[in-house]
């Protein structure tokens, strides 16, 4: 009985390529995929270049001016100081009293404005979704939207304006026969006064990322929800909100890292040495003392103590909620 041989075919990688008799390789998955992508969409990823120039020479090479914080700098002289004294700066701050009275403004301050200007929006959105009526739904937008767009130089101007001695609010007190108050002058109105504006000024634009939110929701799960006999607190609680939860998680993330970065503009504009125990904060005291004063090495040791708060916030926030929620930023 005769057998006939078989020919085994070779694997691809093992073929002959001719005289040469070299055998082809096989290149890495992820290698080419990439390289290939970046042929065939070169001119989107060169609209990144200009992006990238301004995070790396605006945000990323004045991080090499922290090195200051512990080297003594003198106006005129090193850019990077001019002897190394390590941790003298900060040694100075944390013994300081005036430094943690401004800490803990900050504090009070980032706390009030992250307890109402985070839910606001989102309640805000809520109400506006359930508006039927479109005209009167972009009119209440709109006018929610307007304050975003004002110059806080303008925002800080209609406050001191509303808020004198000559002002509306005084004459309404006026009217009901009492004396007329110094809001801008009295530190226990300063907060008040700070995070009204705030409300007034970030709240409708805060709207703008959950009304995105809720047009992703299905509105299956509203009607499923409504043949279950669920009335419309019920939809709200079970299906809007869950809906929008890993939108707010992010936001909730992002705020918390800018805990202590309060609004420095607008804390400028509005204080005044009478208001300083309940207005003075970490980013206005870093402009007296760095600008003002040219104790440029101190306010730097602050403005890093105040980064590297941020950093542990924004990281903490982050992996409780991964491991709580499931969302994170990363």
């Amino acid at each position: 009985m005769s057998t006939t041989p078989t020919t085994m075919n070779p694997p691809p990688d093992t073929l002959e390529t001719g005289p040469s008799t070299r055998r082809r390789r096989r290149r890495p998955a992820g290698a080419s995929t990439w390289s290939a992508a970046f042929r065939r969409n070169w001119q989107l990823y060169s609209l990144a270049i200009l992006p990238l120039l301004f995070f790396a020479v605006f945000r990323y090479a004045p991080m090499i001016g922290n090195v200051i914080a512990f080297r003594k700098f003198e106006p005129g002289g090193s850019v990077l100081g001019e002897e190394w004294v390590g941790l003298r700066y900060v040694k100075l701050f944390l013994n300081d009293p005036t430094f943690w009275n401004v800490f803990t403004n900050t504090a009070i301050l980032g706390g009030l404005t992250l307890l109402f200007c985070f839910p606001l929006p989102i309640v805000l959105a809520l109400l506006l979704n359930e508006i039927r009526n479109r005209g009167l739904k972009r009119f209440l937008q709109s006018v929610s939207y307007l304050p975003h767009f004002l110059s806080i130089v303008v925002v800080a101007g209609i406050v001191m304006q509303t808020l004198s001695i000559d002002g509306p609010v005084n004459q309404i007190v006026r009217a009901f026969g009492d004396d007329p108050v110094a809001f801008m002058q009295k530190p226990e109105w300063f907060r008040t006064i700070y995070i009204s504006s705030e409300i007034w000024q970030t709240v409708g634009w805060g709207t703008i990322l959950y009304l995105a939110a809720l047009t992703t929701i299905d509105e299956q799960l509203y009607e499923a929800a409504r043949i279950d006999g669920a009335g419309r607190w019920r939809q709200i609680w079970h299906v809007t909100l869950p809906g929008i939860r890993p939108t707010a998680v992010t936001l909730l993330i992002l705020n918390i890292g800018t805990f202590m970065a309060v609004g420095f503009e607008k804390v400028l504009l509005l204080y005044n040495p009478l208001t300083y125990p309940t207005a003075d904060v970490i980013s206005t005291y870093l402009y007296r003392m760095g600008v003002e004063s040219s104790n440029f090495s101190y306010a730097a040791a602050i403005g890093l103590f105040e980064a590297i708060i941020g950093l542990t916030l924004i990281l903490s926030a982050n992996l409780i909620s991964r491991r709580a929620v499931g969302t994170s930023l990363w």
